[in-house]
């Protein structure tokens, strides 16, 4: 086993750093700041489903403000246009002439905090198809490129609510993974208090952990080997979702309804 170049290491430990912060703003959700963690350095977006109150959007902000990166949000409701998420083209002065110029929306920010997502139509969340798959954006036949370091972040609340609409299977395919959120427990919910009420007298602190660890961290990540016998127990994995009937001994069928694509393999 190879020792870790200074690179690795530091970049290791800003990892750490970073995982230490959110958890201490987000308590009793440790399985919440893990994921977190893997979207990002995986280069995958993250949905996140619970009721109010259980740290979804409190997490994503955590994660901005210690990278020090910029974070767009966008509160979906079923008034919501494409335009509003993408951006849009308007027209302005220049020289007393009307020129047509392109004013980007929220969803050129690193990190786009897509709030109850599942509040508005499909139209509007088809807006962020080819942005969570290319990290672009096509608007009035013009293509966009996001900023390298860039992901959707959403969250949504139970599908059995009020007034929520079902996200379409093209958009939860793009999503590396899907979390549930709950209630803390008796003990994190006392330290949630105490947390509260030291913010309202002392604003908390973090120290900036520089994006540029997290692309060091990705191209480790993407240097790791990964031997036949690997891909082989993935692939094994995907088609057991798409062909649950191999398995007659198991109850994974009643469980199943679409199969996982080759995103997840990829992933």
């Amino acid at each position: 086993m190879t020792e870790n170049t200074p690179v690795q290491s530091n970049a290791l430990a800003q990892l750490s750093l970073l995982k230490a912060q959110i958890e201490q703003s987000v308590i009793g959700q440790s399985h919440v700041v893990d994921s977190l963690l893997i979207a990002l350095l995986t280069n995958g977006n993250i949905l996140l489903e619970g009721l109010p109150g259980t740290a979804k959007t409190r997490s994503i902000k955590t994660l901005a403000r210690s990278l020090a990166v910029d974070l767009g949000r966008v509160q979906f409701t079923p008034d919501l246009l494409p335009s509003d998420v993408t951006g849009t083209e308007v027209y302005q002065e220049v020289n007393g002439k009307p020129v047509l110029t392109f004013q980007q929306g929220p969803i050129f920010n690193n990190l786009l905090l897509a709030d109850e997502i599942n509040r508005s139509p499909a139209k509007v969340q088809a807006a962020l198809l080819e942005a969570m798959e290319e990290r672009q954006i096509t608007v009035a036949g013009k293509t966009y490129k996001l900023p390298e370091l860039f992901m959707v972040l959403a969250t949504q609340n139970p599908i059995e609510q009020e007034g929520t609409y079902p996200l379409p299977e093209a958009q939860m395919d793009r999503f590396i993974m899907k979390i549930n959120l709950d209630y803390p427990d008796d003990a994190a919910e006392a330290e949630i208090i105490k947390l509260v009420r030291s913010e309202e007298k002392h604003v908390q602190e973090v120290e900036n952990i520089n994006p540029a660890h997290i692309f060091t961290a990705r191209d480790e990540i993407h240097n790791i080997h990964c031997s036949q016998a690997i891909i082989d127990y993935i692939v094994a994995i995907v088609m057991a979702t798409r062909k649950p009937e191999r398995y007659q001994e198991s109850t994974l069928e009643e469980w199943l309804t679409v199969g996982s694509s080759p995103r997840a393999s990829i992933a």
